[in-house]
């Protein structure tokens, strides 16, 4: 039986993420972000704010705490995982995060803030480029579809 674990998400961080070192070295945040959801087909501008834990290794973990801050949207690709433990009391606790694969920005660079390579927005794409010359075609002619 095939399985498949993916998740995409587009929030808002809920806090400023704290980068941390395991004891080998490996960096690692998590954070929290606040994704939007509606609750009600009846009510249909009624929204519910869901908040999701990532975890993020390594380069992503360094990326999101040098880049992002409280409030700011972000993009973030990874699978779901459940872990469990027991805590001081004895007590058995769960967690359910995701585990990020890839982060990214949402918005654009705004105006007066530092270029970075991560932030720097993309040419604007043209869908008709000037010196391209076109053909017309007839009514008449078959279409291949």
């Amino acid at each position: 039986m095939a399985s498949f674990n993916k998740v995409i998400l587009i929030g808002n961080m809920c806090a400023d993420p704290e980068l941390k070192q395991t004891a080998n070295g490996v960096a690692v945040t998590s954070f929290a972000i606040g994704v939007q959801r509606r609750f009600s087909k009846a009510q249909e501008n009624a929204q519910t704010t869901d908040f999701i834990n990532i975890v993020c290794w390594r380069q992503q973990a360094e990326f999101v705490a040098k880049y992002f801050t409280k409030g700011r949207p972000i993009l973030v690709c990874g699978s779901l995982q459940t872990r469990s433990w027991t805590d001081q009391n004895g007590q058995k606790r769960y967690a359910t995060e995701v585990v990020a694969d890839e982060v990214s920005f949402v918005e654009r660079k705004q105006d007066g803030a530092p270029a970075t390579g991560f932030n720097s927005a993309p040419a604007p794409y043209s869908a008709a480029p000037s010196d391209v010359a076109f053909q017309e075609m007839s009514a008449d002619d078959d279409l291949p579809f």
